[in-house]
């Protein structure tokens, strides 16, 4: 290993780098709901939602693919044989994701959808273990994901037993947890087709691809933008990074450490989403109410648990 890699095995580096990843993803819900304001769509517009989120990925797409040709010193081409992954992600982890994420925020606050997205880490290891059969169910991701999910249930249903007096609405928290169970499939299919490709040029392709697909797709039933301030197109810029960025940086991560040591600070992800959707979209009181901290402490521990390995995380370099 050379010394421009060892600095990645570094807890510092890995535990700024993760904390970076996290709040660049934590900022998705805010960007996407300032960008509804931005560019003038309002909540019943499905075709100019789709349209929006059609722009953002073809950007994250080419963002990727230039990031990855720069770091592997080659076109990131996928293999002509590998086209049917990437169909299969960009209908899933772009298309079928984003349709149901973009619809969701338009529904919802910020504060409670970053809590109900977080649900993606506990589908992924039911999908995982009883689907795809890539791990054993083990009795720590059985605490963890019921943890998780009670997290989940308590911020949908407002803490209520008897009935869902959090406003739960299939348009809003119906949809975010539709968006992280296509999320958590789209995972773990990218881990199967990683076999056979690259999974930066798999990401990379399938952004793009599946941000054309929806900006045909929006155009087709008359969605539109209009930028109503200057402001628009650093945004929808940086919201192209959000996905470029992270992902590239955390796949670094994954490359020169232990899966778990990087993926255990994943649970920085629904708090950074819950803070900045406090501070940009001034959802404050809900953010500091009990009920909304007690789930964000239970999603967060809950992922903390699943990937706990202690034997894995000692062996990070100091």
């Amino acid at each position: 290993m050379t010394d421009k890699n060892v600095i990645w095995t570094r807890f510092p580096v890995v535990f700024l780098a993760a904390f970076f990843c996290c709040t660049l993803w934590g900022s998705a819900s805010p960007a996407i709901k300032i960008g509804y304001e931005f560019f003038a769509i309002p909540a019943g517009d499905t075709p100019s939602r789709i349209l929006f989120a059609g722009v953002r990925f073809i950007l994250a797409g080419l963002m990727v693919i230039a990031a990855g040709s720069v770091l592997q010193k080659r076109a990131l081409v996928p293999k002509r044989s590998s086209l049917k992954y990437v169909a299969a992600l960009a209908l899933t982890q772009t298309i079928l994701q984003y349709v149901f994420f973009y619809m969701a925020l338009a529904h919802t606050s910020g504060v409670r959808g970053s809590i109900i997205n977080a649900a993606g880490t506990f589908f992924s290891i039911f999908l995982a273990v009883f689907v795809f059969h890539f791990e054993k169910l083990s009795l720590r991701k059985v605490i963890g994901s019921i943890a998780g999910f009670a997290g989940v249930v308590l911020i949908v249903t407002g803490g209520s037993a008897g009935a869902l007096s959090g406003g739960f609405t299939l348009q809003g928290e119906g949809a975010m947890i539709l968006a992280a169970f296509v999320s958590s499939l789209a995972g773990c299919l990218i881990k199967l087709f990683s076999v056979h490709e690259d999974p930066v040029a798999l990401s990379g392709w399938q952004f793009f691809i599946g941000g054309i697909c929806m900006v045909v797709l929006g155009l087709g039933f008359g969605g539109h933008l209009t930028v109503t301030t200057p402001l628009c197109f650093p945004l929808i810029l940086y919201m192209g990074f959000i996905s470029a960025g992270a992902y590239t940086l955390w796949g670094i991560l994954l490359k020169y450490n232990p899966v778990s040591q990087v993926t255990i600070l994943g649970f920085i992800n629904p708090v950074m989403g819950v803070l900045l959707s406090a501070i940009f979209l001034k959802e404050a009181e809900e953010a500091l109410s009990l009920t909304t901290l007690g789930a964000l402490a239970l999603v967060s521990i809950g992922i903390f648990i699943v990937n706990f390995r202690p034997g894995e995380a000692m062996r990070g370099k100091a």
